[in-house]
């Protein structure tokens, strides 16, 4: 292997979702652990099954597996918890996954146009071919929300008291 080889590889997570293994760059990923209680509560964020509870951090779990593989996991072996940056802003986010998890050095061939959008590129490993994720198209980001929605203004117009209530502190 020449210097300039050893250069072009980089380091990956390799992670199993039922009978399939995708991959994560290292430098996305802060740690892997054991499955805890996943706290749920409603809300209406597509992909997000609750939280756990990680070193004083509120963590989203978010299962990706229906999205990749089509099922979604009725067992978890792990939790990998992952960075996903979203512009300026980096948060962790946890992925379920069902086997071990393994730390490679593979050169990154990049997607194509015709990829998914949650394929980052790939990778050739042990014989297989496999997908590096791209976070950012698989897991829900922050939304921006109008901090006055019109249907409180007009709400607040109808009622007699409307102006009364948003003149108090």
């Amino acid at each position: 292997m020449t210097v300039s080889s050893e250069l072009e590889l980089k380091s990956f997570v390799l992670l199993r979702l039922g009978e399939r293994r995708f991959a994560v760059a290292a430098d996305q990923t802060a740690e892997l652990v054991a499955p805890s209680r996943v706290f749920r509560f409603p809300h209406k964020t597509a992909n997000i099954e609750g939280v756990i509870l990680r070193r004083g951090r509120i963590v989203p779990v978010c299962d990706i597996a229906e999205t990749l593989i089509g099922k979604y996991l009725s067992s978890r072996r792990f939790y990998l918890i992952a960075l996903r940056r979203y512009g300026q802003k980096t948060e962790w986010v946890a992925l379920p996954v069902t086997g071990e998890c393994e730390l490679i050095y593979a050169e990154l061939t990049a997607a194509s146009p015709s990829d998914e959008p949650h394929v980052a590129g790939w990778l050739s490993h042990a014989g297989d071919v496999i997908e590096v994720l791209n976070l950012g198209a698989l897991t829900p980001g922050p939304e921006e929300v109008p901090s006055h929605s019109p249907t409180q203004s007009h709400l607040a117009s109808q009622s007699p008291r409307g102006s009364e209530a948003e003149a108090r502190p």
